[in-house]
């Protein structure tokens, strides 16, 4: 069965039982995606006097602790409180609808005079202006479209990011949620800059406060770029940052 939503004047169709998973899962151990030096995901069994939280050892049920940190570990979504001291500034207060109309695309990052590979808003900018309609969410993926992203190690590597003419681009465009498959929209050391997430928040002179960044995504080969419904799921903590997990489906 169909399901449809609506967006500026017009009805799309979609399968709610056919969801495009783009979210990197959390997990222990080493080999999953890791950036900005954070600790890897720890699960911890809680033990408290006779009882073990692990039925593998023998407890009645699995009962543990998550160590993580959201903006080092796996998929996460962050709201301008990622840059501002304001304690209200939480994505669980920011985010406040969670579908939305989203475009794919698929862009090579440009090598620059200092080696830095750059996603350029000359590349971006031709394809949401051949879009058939102006969507609320972009999402990107850069090109090539490496698995090796889902365990990547990217602390000090100096990882691709967006020049923040693009950043500022998307703001004219209304697009209210950015996701893509890179640490950041920024540069991994740049003197606390930030000048991408400050373009894209216009913080703080006109701050967007109900947009998002999603970073650490990755989009299979076998999704087509294009129109999708998105949507971003996201826990309801107090923070910044929250791991996510954003879906896609196919619209008509």
């Amino acid at each position: 069965m169909l399901a449809t939503y609506p967006h500026h004047g017009r009805t799309y169709s979609f399968d709610p039982a056919a969801p495009l998973d783009i979210s990197l899962p959390l997990a222990p151990g080493p080999n999953q995606v890791n950036c900005f030096w954070a600790e890897p995901v720890q699960f911890d069994t809680i033990r408290v006097g006779s009882f073990v939280g692990s039925v593998a050892l023998g407890g009645s049920t699995n009962y543990q602790r998550v160590h993580l940190t959201p903006h080092g570990n796996g998929t996460h979504t962050e709201c301008y409180g990622h840059i501002s001291p304001e304690p209200t500034a939480t994505l669980n207060r920011c985010l406040r609808r969670f579908l939305f109309l989203a475009q794919l695309v698929s862009v090579a990052p440009r090598p620059q005079p200092n080696g830095d590979l750059v996603v350029l808003l000359a590349d971006v900018q031709p394809l949401l202006e051949a879009a058939a309609v102006a969507p609320e969410a972009v999402v990107l993926r850069t090109l090539p479209n490496d698995e090796a992203k889902q365990q990547r190690q990217y602390s000090g590597t100096n990882p691709t990011y967006i020049e923040p003419a693009l950043a500022h681009y998307l703001v004219t465009q209304n697009i209210e949620h950015l996701l893509l498959d890179l640490p950041s929209v920024d540069r991994e050391e740049d003197n606390g800059e930030l000048l991408a997430h400050h373009a894209f928040w216009q913080y703080p002179e006109q701050t967007r406060t109900h947009c998002t960044i999603t970073e650490l995504i990755f989009v299979p080969d076998t999704v087509a770029d294009g129109l999708y419904l998105l949507n971003l799921q996201v826990t309801s903590l107090e923070l910044d940052a929250s791991p996510s997990k954003p879906v896609l489906y196919q619209l008509s």
